[in-house]
């Protein structure tokens, strides 16, 4: 039995070897230098690309490497995607060509080219037009999409949108006066996976280091350290509505303003210009070469913006800035039975007892926590900043208001003003609290969500591990 299966692995990695051979072999020689330069290597369920050089170079190795994890991805969203609107998926991808495209400047279309010709030698079809859509996908699905919904069938439910919970502070606050960032990413478990940290190093403008998505030229879940010396992390801004057609996608705005911003006050105005009121935010941004601090958020209409050295700034879905709430937003921001108010309370106590005490080791303990102030009690559940909708049977999050939905923190992200300085970050794939998430179990006790089979996957309990641009292995 054994010498079978010794033979049966070897068959396998033959098999593989010679598959990667024939690809390779077809690859042009332009592509081959462009492969060079590019590395993949996967630690404690991240998965690390570094890509570098032209658009469309940085493209190609983008879409080579990482081709089963984007075919995989683009399964899953058009499955979502149909299953939400009723309309299938090329649908979206001809109307996302007509209104997106158009818009997206030429760098990064350039570099969208790149991922498809990458993926086309890795033998993934995909399109141009495919890919605006799948990186303007939470635009679309979240902000557009309603917009024709209710056109067709009025007062119908809208999209579950992903929530955040985030905090930036500086000076006083901080242990050693200087910036502290920390972000977890709220998402439905069956969102594409979020565990890959990029290496960006353009032929023009700063380098980046961040959280993305495979396939996505910009971050999506939105952590992020660049050349400049900027952090910057976001959360949406809760029951949020407005969306000009008119505009740039988002997903275009945040890459150029992450690429070649040189402090925080272009970083917003890059973000401003053009601005659609997809995926809006509340972002968080710090400068560790003037230790400042900011939050932008940025609604369709109105712009909330506030700069400091000395605080901090919170995000949990909620606005802060009252004409945005009043006027952009359907939220209701007393109500604390909602995750988004709940997890503010709880980010303000948290701030005021860790005031002058904030370093990376309290930020993962933040990152982690769950305490419902609701409840007021250790339980974790949709109210708590490291949440569980699957733990909850009285969940009352607006677009995710069903009892289990499987749904929670996909993840963990630390960073101070020294990591910031070496390109570096301490990140948590999973639960930050390190809990397991098991789809088979879950779907065997909620067949309710039996559509999701198939497309939930397994999250087992990772550590928090330390990674650094420049990374080989």
């Amino acid at each position: 039995m054994k010498t079978k299966v010794i033979f049966l692995l070897l068959t396998i990695f033959i098999c593989s070897t010679l598959v990667y051979s024939q690809t390779n072999n077809q690859l042009t020689q332009e592509q081959k230098i462009w492969l060079s330069k590019a590395n993949r290597h996967e630690k404690n369920g991240w998965i690390y690309l570094h890509i570098e050089g032209a658009p469309k170079a940085r493209g190609f190795q983008h879409g080579y490497l990482l081709a089963a994890e984007i075919k995989e991805s683009l399964r899953v969203l058009s499955e979502v995607w149909h299953y939400q609107t009723a309309f299938d998926w090329q649908w979206l991808v001809q109307k996302s060509g007509q209104m997106f495209t158009p818009k997206v400047d030429v760098e990064n279309l350039e570099e969208i080219d790149g991922i498809v010709e990458g993926l086309e030698a890795a033998n993934v079809s995909a399109t141009r037009d495919e890919l605006v859509a799948y990186n303007g996908y939470m635009e679309l699905l979240w902000y557009w999409w309603p917009t024709v919904k209710d056109k067709i069938s009025p007062n119908s439910p809208d999209p579950a949108k992903q929530g955040c919970s985030s905090f930036i502070a500086t000076g006083s606050m901080t242990a050693d006066g200087n910036i502290v960032l920390g972000h977890n990413t709220h998402n439905a478990y069956y969102f594409p996976h979020c565990n890959l940290i990029v290496d960006i190093i353009p032929d023009k403008g700063y380098h980046i280091f961040w959280q993305s998505v495979p396939g996505f030229i910009h971050s999506g879940t939105d952590f992020f350290v660049t050349g400049a010396g900027l952090v910057g992390s976001e959360t949406t801004i809760g029951g949020f509505y407005p969306f000009d057609e008119n505009g740039v996608p988002e997903f275009a705005r945040m890459r150029q303003a992450t690429q070649y911003a040189s402090g925080i006050d272009e970083w917003c105005e890059t973000m401003k210009k053009g601005n659609n009121g997809g995926y809006a935010n509340a972002w968080l941004i710090g400068d560790i070469n003037t230790n400042e601090i900011a939050r932008l958020e940025l609604g369709l209409k109105f712009v909330g913006f506030e700069k400091k050295k000395d605080g901090y700034f919170v995000g949990s879905n909620v606005a802060e800035d009252l004409k945005i709430l009043r006027l952009e937003t359907s939220c209701r921001e007393t109500d604390i039975k909602i995750t988004s108010i709940a997890r503010r309370v709880r980010w303000k106590q948290l701030m005021k007892e860790n005031a002058g005490k904030i370093t990376i080791e309290r930020a993962k303990v933040f990152e982690a926590d769950h305490l419902d102030t609701y409840l007021n009690e250790l339980k974790p559940d949709s109210r708590t900043l490291c949440a569980h909708y699957d733990l909850d049977s009285n969940n009352q999050t607006p677009g995710l208001d069903e009892p289990f939905y499987p749904a929670g923190v996909l993840d963990g992200k630390v960073i101070d003003s020294k990591m910031a300085r070496e390109m570096s970050f301490v990140a948590r794939w999973g639960a930050a609290c390190g809990m397991p998430f098991d789809a088979s179990d879950f779907l065997e006790k909620h067949s309710q969500f039996e559509w999701m089979t198939g497309l939930l996957k397994d999250r087992p309990t990772q550590p928090w591990t330390t990674f650094k641009a420049g990374e080989t292995e």
